[in-house]
């Protein structure tokens, strides 16, 4: 039954490895890294990440990912398994072209506001509250 339950689980876990995801970087903006054992190394355009791989996006840098025909956007500084970002909400764009605005739509509005410092007035403290 133990034995059963063991090849069962290798079997699950090969499959999972024969099946696992794997995304291609579009394009990178800025400093990008993978971890490579105990070191960090630039990730280049055109390379191979699995899901497992971990990988940071520096400041203002973002890095695009293609998995299955859709495009992943990583944005600035996240670090984290390419699997994990790219699942992750906040990783994704959607991204158009803004063909017109209509400025005189907005309506605007101004009002006077009237202040005690605008006014001149002087606060005079009340000293009786010491006298008590």
């Amino acid at each position: 039954m133990k034995k059963g339950i063991l090849v069962l689980l290798i079997a699950l876990a090969a499959a999972g490895l024969a099946f696992a995801q794997s995304y291609t970087v579009e394009s990178i903006t800025g400093s990008v890294q993978r971890e490579s054992g105990n070191a960090r190394v630039d990730i280049k355009v055109g390379e191979t990440l699995n899901a497992d791989t971990v990988i940071y996006t520096a400041a203002a840098s973002s890095l695009v990912l293609k998995s299955d025909e859709r495009n992943i956007t990583i944005p600035a500084a996240r670090s984290g398994k390419v699997s994990e970002l790219a699942a992750a909400g906040s990783g994704l764009r959607i991204s158009g072209t803004i063909t017109h605005v209509d400025t005189e739509a907005a309506v605007r509005t101004g009002a006077q506001v009237s202040t005690a410092s605008a006014r001149g007035e002087i606060v005079v403290p009340d000293n009786d509250i010491a006298a008590e």
